[in-house]
């Protein structure tokens, strides 16, 4: 047992053999054998001895198997012998038609198991084409033309659907064309949105994404279905050609843009949605539009844009809408330029439009000035106490240590119209200086504008206020007089605009090119204009009280004092230069001695008028006691500043001619004429002659010398003689 077995071969068997029965071992070697047969009986004894029960139970089974293999076989040979007796009925033929139905069921579940698919991609393309996903509807297209048709395309199904292929596709761009209209036409009524939005977001310094104003999906889609299809080019010509019309009708202002400020605001609203869907369309998709496509549209736009700005524009007259319109043009400027757009032509434009805001202002102004002027009183102002005065020195720069010292109440020398005309230049300024914020001016442009406007202001729209004030026939003396104070001030106070002016604009007058004011030159012609009106005035005066002069130039005897109408001219005079104590001296004296120059030349013509055909001594005596009346009001200085008898020179031609006549002086005159001492070296002798020619005795009722009537004849005599004489002298003269 403890041997080891070695496997043996043929060969190993017969050497083994042959040694066995050659040698002495046989014996030995059947013992051996017979020990081994023993050992292998027991194992195989105690194996089956181990498998006993189970070799018993596998007997048992195998019966049972046996008895239901039994009753198996009496069922099928039952079953056998059902069939074959009702096989008996069934023919031949039916049994092969029944096979060749069989068959054909199999080949066409075989060819259903091929067709199946493509019908399926066909019902996924119409679902995918129904729910409008054109694009993945292509992709589906293009399986089933490719991959699904021609596994069966000898079905005549197959080949109605490769002619619908075309149809198909052709739908397909038709939907998806369909779609991008109405993404046209939806942009087209919602620029004005878009554009409000980007601007408003543009004014918090957010510029916004068109994405989130708009849904692109329908471009992108048409543009891969057009791109898939081969007709990308077709589709970028009909995009572009489509939003140049747009462009067009929305660069097309309404005809009452320029009646409100919404109306500008809805146009810019609109131009700034277009481009800010053509700026998304630019960075989004590959070539569809071009940077030069959008410079083009941008030029057109530009142009048209400014051009209907000009025209618009220029309709308006109300500053504050002008004003609100350049911040509109500035925003919508900036907004574009947020998105890449060039806006230098829309700046230059709003210097154009700077002017007109300044014409709009000076039409404004004037007509502030016009009513400030028209309600003043055109008296100096009253304060009755310490706070008034400061709100009045608060409103104008005003020093006089004088007046400050006087007790209340007192008198500002100005009327209120200063205060006021002097703010309202101030607000003027500040109303200029508005419009050129956010324009990108340097401080020197915005002084020179300021400046140059107002100087406008000042010698256009405040002149000619002045001027008409001035002019007009119910102003009197007072309120020109008053005039006069005013524009004295409110020149003083122009160094004070020039100083507010450098403190908003922090450009120095001394500076290189900077505009002076010009207001000094207008209160100076206001100035000037008030007294050549007063000089004027005072000259109608005169006329109106000499119009009421009613001499009778036949008296005998003169009356006791002057004529009436004198007196209360005197008396006028007196009283208006009374009123003249605050004009500049110079002022007061030139209307004085102009008053008195015009009465005196005013008498003599009364004296010399044709109409006075013949007067008498005591009629000249009478009028003598006019002028000496006059040369007293001369006299008596009815303003300060003249110069010994200065003002008396006014009345001495009238003087000389009537001491003349009445001292009956003609051998003096006569002597002395033409020498430089001459006593009546101011009687013309032409004067002298009307005047002696008016006192010839023409009627023998009243002869003026009559109180000479044993000389009558002489006296005659000697007034021709003397008339000769003045004759000669006058033809000497003229020779």
């Amino acid at each position: 047992m403890g041997t080891q077995e070695v496997p043996l071969n043929d060969s190993h068997v017969c050497e083994f053999s042959a040694s066995v029965y050659d040698g002495e071992e046989h014996g030995r070697f059947m013992e051996k054998l017979e020990a081994r047969i023993r050992n292998h009986d027991r194992e195989i004894e105690k194996m089956c001895n181990f498998h006993y029960q189970g070799f018993v139970d596998s007997i048992t089974e195998l019966l049972k198997v046996r008895g239901e293999a039994q009753k198996l076989k009496h069922q099928v040979t039952d079953t056998n012998r059902k069939l074959q007796s009702e096989g008996k009925e069934v023919t031949m033929e039916e049994l092969k038609q029944c096979r060749l139905q069989q068959r054909n069921i199999s080949a066409t579940v075989d060819k259903l198991t091929l067709c199946l698919p493509v019908l399926e991609m066909y019902s996924k393309l119409r679902e995918q084409m129904k729910s409008k996903r054109h694009y993945p509807a292509l992709k589906t297209l293009e399986h089933l033309e490719h991959t699904y048709l021609p596994q069966v395309s000898h079905y005549r199904f197959c080949k109605i659907m490769v002619d619908n292929i075309p149809k198909l596709r052709e739908e397909i761009k038709d939907v998806s064309m369909s779609d991008l209209k109405d993404f046209l036409e939806s942009i087209r009524k919602h620029s004005d949105k878009i554009g409000e939005t980007a601007m408003k977001q543009v004014g918090s310094w957010v510029v916004p994404g068109a994405q989130d104003l708009v849904d692109f999906s329908p471009v992108y889609r048409c543009l891969h279905i057009y791109s898939v299809l081969g007709a990308r080019e077709t589709f970028e010509n009909y995009y572009r050609k489509q939003r140049r019309k747009q462009a067009r009708l929305v660069l097309q202002p309404p005809s009452n843009m320029h009646e409100t400020l919404d109306g500008y605001r809805k146009y810019f609203n609109q131009i700034v949605g277009f481009f800010v869907v053509e700026d998304h369309i630019l960075h989004t998709t590959q070539g569809l539009v071009n940077r030069a496509y959008i410079d083009e549209l941008w030029e057109m736009a530009l142009s048209k844009t400014i051009a209907a700005l000009r025209t618009h524009s220029s309709y308006c007259s109300d500053p504050n809408l002008v004003l609100d319109l350049k911040n509109l043009i500035v925003l919508f400027a900036d907004t574009l330029q947020g998105y890449g757009f060039p806006v230098n032509q829309l700046f230059d434009m709003l210097l154009e439009i700077r002017d007109q805001y300044s014409e709009t202002l000076l039409k404004k102004w004037s007509g502030v000035f016009r009513n400030i002027l028209d309600s003043d009183n055109y008296s100096p102002i009253p304060v009755a106490n310490e706070e008034l005065y400061k709100k009045i020195i608060g409103q104008f720069p005003f020093q006089d240590p004088e007046l400050e010292k006087q007790p209340f109440p007192k008198k500002f020398p100005f009327s209120e119209f200063v205060p006021k005309v002097y703010n309202q230049i101030k607000e003027f300024i500040y109303a200029c200086l508005k419009f050129s914020e956010d324009l990108h001016l340097s401080s020197t442009e915005v002084d020179d504008m300021i400046r140059k406007s107002t100087n406008l202001l000042l010698t256009r729209m405040l002149s000619n206020c002045l001027q008409n004030v001035i002019k007009r026939r119910n102003t009197g003396l007072t309120e020109l007089v008053q005039i006069i104070i005013n524009t004295t001030h409110l020149e003083k106070s122009c160094k004070f605009l020039e100083e507010f002016i450098t403190n908003i604009t922090n450009v120095l007058p001394e500076t290189v090119h900077t505009t002076k004011l010009y207001g000094t030159t207008t209160f100076k012609d206001a100035r000037h204009a008030s007294e050549e009106e007063i000089y004027t005035n005072l000259n109608q005066k005169i006329d109106q009280f000499l119009q009421l002069a009613d001499y009778d130039w036949m008296a005998a005897e003169p009356g006791s004092k002057a004529s009436d109408y004198l007196i209360d001219l005197i008396a006028f005079l007196r009283s208006t230069f009374a009123v003249f104590t605050h004009l500049p001296g110079k002022v007061a004296q030139t209307a004085c001695m102009s008053a008195c120059k015009h009465l005196s030349t005013s008498l003599m013509q009364l004296l010399l008028e044709a109409e006075v055909r013949q007067l008498t001594l005591g009629a000249l005596q009478q009028f003598n006691l006019d002028v000496e009346e006059c040369e007293q009001f001369a006299r008596s200085g009815p303003v300060p500043g003249f110069q010994g008898d200065t003002l008396q020179l006014a009345f001495i031609d009238l003087r000389q001619l009537l001491d003349l006549f009445i001292q009956w002086d003609w051998s003096t005159y006569l002597a002395d004429y033409g020498q430089p001492t001459c006593k009546y070296l101011r009687v013309n002798p032409t004067t002298a002659l009307i005047l002696l020619e008016k006192m010839k005795d023409t009627s023998r009722k009243n002869n003026v010398f009559a109180q000479f009537r044993k000389n009558e004849r002489d006296k005659q005599k000697l007034i021709d003689t003397v008339a000769k004489q003045l004759r000669s002298l006058i033809n000497s003269h003229h020779l």
